[in-house]
């Protein structure tokens, strides 16, 4: 597996490219707000995307969707519990941002845990681990993780106080993290991966 980072937009957000080196088949995992450049490194390293795939709704990992969307045609993949802030991105943007921005375009498949997300040859398996937001999900197989905004380096966590954030369920979807055999390299939605 091979994975490209990429820090993007306004709260530099970390999109990451993931590919199987075998078939060149890739995802792209949270597309933050510039999917013309994405595009651009997809096509340079000659990539066959096959899915955007999104940790949670935040604007700020969401708003490259339309413009990949568009250009690859690929599905978008979501959890279901958070398909009100993808729904509501131009809202949320403007409030935050105080700019305009594109609408999402809707989600292709929705994930729940123990879904599997497959290019070529590789595999991620999907944990659902709200508290930062209610559909947000972990990717990982046995070598990495890719967290979003539930955790980042240092044990520092997503903010749960957010009308529809949870810090008990924050807690649990810890928990379930480090519960999980083995050890793995981690990649957040913000920061230095670890």
């Amino acid at each position: 597996m091979q994975i490209e980072t990429f820090k993007l937009g306004q709260l530099d957000t970390n999109c990451y490219l993931v590919w199987c080196e075998e078939t060149q088949e890739a995802i792209v995992i949270d597309p933050a707000d510039e999917g013309g450049f994405i595009s651009e490194e997809i096509l340079r390293l000659s990539l066959k995307p096959v899915a955007i795939v999104l940790t949670h709704g935040h604007f700020d990992h969401i708003l490259g969707l339309l413009e990949l969307k568009l250009n690859f045609r690929v599905p978008i993949m979501v959890h279901e519990a958070d398909l009100f802030l993808v729904e509501s991105v131009q809202q949320r943007a403007q409030h935050w941002l105080k700019t305009q921005v594109d609408p999402a375009p809707k989600p292709d498949r929705l994930l729940k845990e123990g879904d599997k997300v497959r290019f070529g040859k590789e595999v991620l398996s999907v944990i659902h681990t709200p508290g930062h937001t209610l559909g947000s999900i972990c990717l990982y197989n046995n070598e990495v993780m890719f967290t979003g905004d539930t955790l980042f380096r240092d044990g520092v966590i997503g903010r749960t106080d957010l009308s529809y954030s949870s810090p008990k369920k924050m807690r649990q979807s810890l928990i379930k993290i480090r519960e999980l055999p083995g050890s793995r390299q981690m990649y957040a939605g913000h920061g230095e991966s670890f």
